[in-house]
């Protein structure tokens, strides 16, 4: 997986790239770690992300609980995989998704 992130003042953006799963997903929770202090919204951009699993799942869950005590966070361009995979696990009632 690749992550792209780009602080604009207190905005963050994370693009993904490839996979989010068991694998993969410490490597994410290590860069909100490092990311999210400077950070008052967070928007992750999934126009490039083609999985994602349970374990990505609970990495988005607790930058979720973390950015709603700053300012928000938000899901953009996600496939309609990925899409589905938030329909089934009520995830489309936790965040925001746009």
């Amino acid at each position: 997986m690749k992550i792209d992130k780009s602080l604009n003042g207190t905005a963050l953006e994370i693009a993904l790239e490839g996979r989010l799963d068991t694998t993969t997903a410490p490597e994410l929770e290590q860069a909100l770690k490092a990311s999210l202090d400077d950070a008052e919204t967070l928007t992750f951009d999934f126009s490039q992300l083609d999985y994602i699993s349970s374990a990505g799942l609970r990495v988005l869950l607790s930058a979720n609980k973390i950015m709603n005590r700053k300012g928000g966070m938000k899901v953009v361009n996600a496939n309609e995989m990925v899409k589905e995979v938030f329909d089934v696990t009520g995830f489309v009632d936790i965040l925001n998704i746009e």
